[in-house]
């Protein structure tokens, strides 16, 4: 079993009557379009989960289920159904993905914390750390005391907290593609709003962590409301294609005898394109109906190098069309994908694109991080591989403690998760970087000093502005003051220069430079910081009485008495003294004492 199963206080007062429960049942059965299905919900999820983990607790579901749906009862949705059937829906998604059942009580109960009066510390004690951790972790900061700031703040948290458990992100791409599905209910520009920035940032994110399987339905359902014409014009050109199922067949018939020839054992399947894909290319190639090659997946049963004798196969089948092959395995893309690209001219001379991977590749290219908790008897590997899949995850939680500033962060994170990258060479190593990156992203990327120091570079050979924009393949020379090759003029300013910001695409880059300013004026404080310096400030407080506090339950009781949606919110009042800190410790002091 996955979770605590020990019984909290919450377990009591969450159990609805039977009554109550079938009403609720049937409503969602409805609300969840499940034609014939006499399953509860409960029943539902619980079929889903074990189809890809048959030994799941099924009772831990249920039990996580019955406190999400009392706490949430007459909590409506804007679209009029019960509260209850996003969460479930949320935990149907992980389900699918075949996520353990630790994150699938976590997804039931993602949203109580936030929106009920059920506390982290009853969610601990009904579930375990674990699970606790996870609703922490997405669970919003309140709008009405950060402003501005709140959006930009919960998703530093949440990455903070997906750097000790990359679920995190998982339920939180669940939860924002069951969101995208129900936009309808919103005003067109809170539709807009909500679509651009899941483009801007989930998207991207579920990119990294290798969720193809989410990522398509996220594309598709961004497009939906962001180009509401071009998905009808390709959702028409999807139902209407004349013979295209035929002719996808003949292709995998005969790709298969072609492989069968060659003595390679692999699956061939068709592998249609979803829409915001067609979409992309279509607008990308300038064409002016829909660009939807025909296209198929094969999958070998042996090690890599049967890939490149299936490539032989396919081109000893069809003539290969020149420039359009891609080798992913020997260079794997940013999130690790690995797979053989190439395009062919099959029957009838019609372009056919052509998939080969390996089952494991298979697997990671459609689950990603995912794969760990999937394919559990293949954890080791997966886990290896998933540690490699999250350096970057590594690489921005390091340079997010660098900056202070909220939206400079939001900024940062969305240029790190560009989807355009390059590779280029300096000093000997590969670097890689976001396209339209410049020599002083480059010096950044080689070491913070080198950046500040950065004087001139070379682009392949040649002498080049700091602000060229850097190619895929070049081989660049930076120069810095220390490096004796280059002398800075006698009278000009050492370090950084503003400028700079005005052409500099990466995250390291920004916030080196920004940070090296920073520090000539007030430095900033983040919102985490403001956190434990409250903290501190009352255990410091509390220190003049001799007294101390052996769990934060009272504080978080304080805080809920005074207002304040959570207990960081009433700590940051604390650090900014909008709330006094002697106030806040004669007010503990009297709970504790006196708790009637």
């Amino acid at each position: 079993m996955d979770v605590d199963a020990g019984h909290g206080a919450a377990l009591g007062r969450a159990l609805p009557n039977s009554e109550r429960e079938m009403s609720l049942t049937q409503r969602l059965r409805s609300f969840l379009s499940l034609p014939g299905n006499d399953d509860d919900p409960v029943t539902t999820l619980t079929r889903a989960h074990r189809n890809v983990h048959p030994s799941a607790d099924a009772g831990v579901l249920r039990r996580s289920y019955a406190i999400a749906e009392n706490m949430h009862r007459g909590q409506m949705r804007k679209s009029g159904e019960p509260y209850i059937t996003h969460p479930l829906a949320v935990a149907q998604i992980c389900a699918e993905l075949g996520m353990d059942t630790t994150t699938l009580v976590a997804a039931l109960l993602h949203d109580t914390v936030e929106d009920t009066s059920y506390t982290l510390e009853a969610l601990h004690g009904d579930f375990g750390p674990e699970v606790t951790h996870l609703v922490d972790g997405v669970t919003k900061f309140d709008k009405a005391f950060y402003g501005k700031a709140a959006e930009a703040e919960t998703i530093r948290k949440m990455i903070v907290a997906a750097g000790k458990d990359v679920r995190v992100l998982v339920i939180k791409l669940a939860d924002r593609l069951h969101n995208m599905r129900t936009l309808d209910a919103r005003s067109p520009a809170s539709r807009a709003r909500i679509a651009t920035a899941t483009l801007d940032v989930l998207v991207p994110l579920c990119d990294r962590l290798g969720i193809q399987a989410l990522k398509r339905d996220l594309d598709d359902v961004v497009l939906f409301h962001l180009e509401p014409d071009s998905y009808a014009r390709i959702d028409e050109h999807v139902k209407n294609r004349p013979g295209w199922d035929d002719y996808l067949d003949d292709v995998t018939t005969r790709a298969r005898t072609a492989l069968r020839r060659q003595r390679v054992t692999a699956e061939v399947t068709p592998r249609p394109r979803h829409y915001y894909s067609i979409w992309k290319d279509t607008v990308a190639g300038g064409h002016a109906v829909p660009f939807d090659l025909p296209r198929i997946a094969v999958v070998v049963d042996g090690p890599e190098t049967d890939c490149y004798a299936a490539l032989g196969a396919i081109h000893g089948q069809w003539r290969p069309v020149a420039g359009r092959f891609k080798d992913f395995i020997a260079s794997p893309k940013n999130n690790l994908y690995r797979s053989l690209h190439t395009t062919v001219t099959g029957p009838d001379g019609r372009l056919v694109e052509v998939l080969i991977r390996t089952r494991t590749m298979h697997r990671y290219s459609e689950y990603g991080v995912a794969t760990t908790y999937r394919y559990p008897k293949y954890a080791e590997t997966a886990e290896a591989s998933g540690a490699d899949q999250l350096t970057w995850l590594k690489r921005v939680l390091d340079w997010q403690q660098d900056t202070t500033d909220a939206a400079q962060f939001l900024a940062s994170l969305r240029c790190d998760l560009a989807e355009g990258q390059i590779t280029v060479f300096a000093h000997g190593n590969a670097c890689e970087l976001p396209s339209g990156s410049t020599p002083v992203d480059l010096a950044y990327e080689l070491s913070p000093q080198k950046g500040d120091q950065c004087l001139a570079a070379t682009i392949n050979g040649r002498l080049a502005p700091l602000s060229s924009q850097l190619r895929d393949g070049d081989v660049v020379e930076i120069f810095s003051e220390t490096d004796g090759h280059v002398e800075a003029e006698p009278n000009a300013p050492r370090g950084p220069r503003r400028e700079w910001l005005g052409f500099v695409k990466s995250s390291q880059a920004q916030l080196q430079i920004n940070k090296y300013f920073d520090e000539k004026n007030e430095p900033g404080i983040s919102i985490a910081d403001k956190v434990r310096l409250g903290r501190a400030t009352i255990g410091l407080t509390l220190r003049k009485h001799d007294r101390g506090l052996a769990s934060e339950v009272p504080l978080r009781r304080l805080a809920e008495e005074l207002g304040y949606p959570d207990l960081e919110t009433m700590l940051v009042a604390v650090c900014e003294r909008t709330l006094e800190p002697d106030v806040v410790v004669e007010q503990l002091i009297a709970l504790v004492d006196h708790p009637d």
